[in-house]
Order: C-alpha cells, then sequence, then structure tokens
C-alpha cells in the first residue's frame, strides 16, 4: 500500500511539474544577445533590437533560459533581460481589430502577420490590444505569445 501512495504522489510531482515546462515571457530592452551557450563565455549568435518581443521559454540553466522565437532562432538569454509583462504577435494576415470584442462591433484596423501588440487583458475567446496609435481588441486564436 505504501508502494502505491508513493508512486501516485511521484507521477503527481512530475505530471504538475511537465505542464509548466515551456511558457513565454518577454525581452527586458531594446538591446538583447542571444548566446549560443548558457553563460557569458559563449558567444552572441543575434541581437534582438525590439523590446517585449516575446520569446518561448524551452528549457533553463542557473540564471540562463533558452528560448525559441517566432522565427525559430533558438539559443540562450540571462534571465535577467527577460520581463513578465504582456505582449503577443499577430501570426495571420489581414486580422482585423475591433472596438469592442464583437465581430459585429466597428472595425479599426487590418493588421499584417507578425505585428507587436501589447496585451492590456483577455477574456473569454479575446483580448484587448495596443499596437501603434490602435487599441482595440483581437481573436485570441490569431494571436501567439504572452496573453
Amino acid at each position: 500500500m505504501v508502494k502505491i501512495v508513493f508512486f501516485f504522489i511521484f507521477y503527481l510531482v512530475f505530471s504538475f511539474s511537465n505542464a509548466e515546462s515551456e511558457y513565454y515571457l518577454t525581452l527586458r530592452s531594446d538591446k538583447v544577445n542571444l548566446r549560443q551557450g548558457p553563460s557569458m563565455e559563449h558567444p552572441v549568435k543575434l541581437v534582438y533590437k525590439k523590446k517585449l518581443l516575446p520569446v518561448l521559454i524551452i528549457d533553463k540553466s542557473y540564471n540562463f533560459r533558452k528560448i525559441l522565437d517566432h522565427e525559430n532562432n533558438s539559443g540562450w538569454i540571462h534571465i535577467s533581460q527577460l520581463s513578465k509583462k504582456k505582449a503577443a504577435i499577430n501570426k495571420t494576415e489581414g486580422t482585423i481589430l475591433f472596438k469592442k470584442p464583437s465581430e459585429f462591433s466597428k472595425p479599426l484596423a487590418t493588421l499584417e502577420m507578425g505585428r507587436l501588440c501589447l496585451v492590456k487583458r483577455c477574456k473569454n475567446d479575446w483580448c484587448k490590444i495596443k499596437t501603434g496609435n490602435y487599441v482595440g481588441w483581437l481573436k485570441m486564436k490569431s494571436l501567439t505569445g504572452r496573453l
């Protein structure tokens, strides 16, 4: 009986820890180095120049996080260069930004694919976003990133 309880607890611990294994964060500043490995001694692969760009965290090593960006670039970023602010990228061409969270409300703009959006809040299947001079609502399925 003790073995069964131990196995059940062991299963619960590892099933919940794997549930949060991949998550989104955003870049903290306008200049962030993506490195080939998880230390400052590793060479820089590329430099991001877009604040709040959402990146998928796929692994961690001490103070570094391995990321995957929207163009499938991967590498390591120091945790101090990452933020929990909410931002997403429009992943579909011709997405319509609406004034209210309804397809029957006034359309405000059409967004091109790859447009960075600051996420204000989400409810049901809609997210209120800010992009450029526009503030409005998008369908959640057209966004990828930290919602």
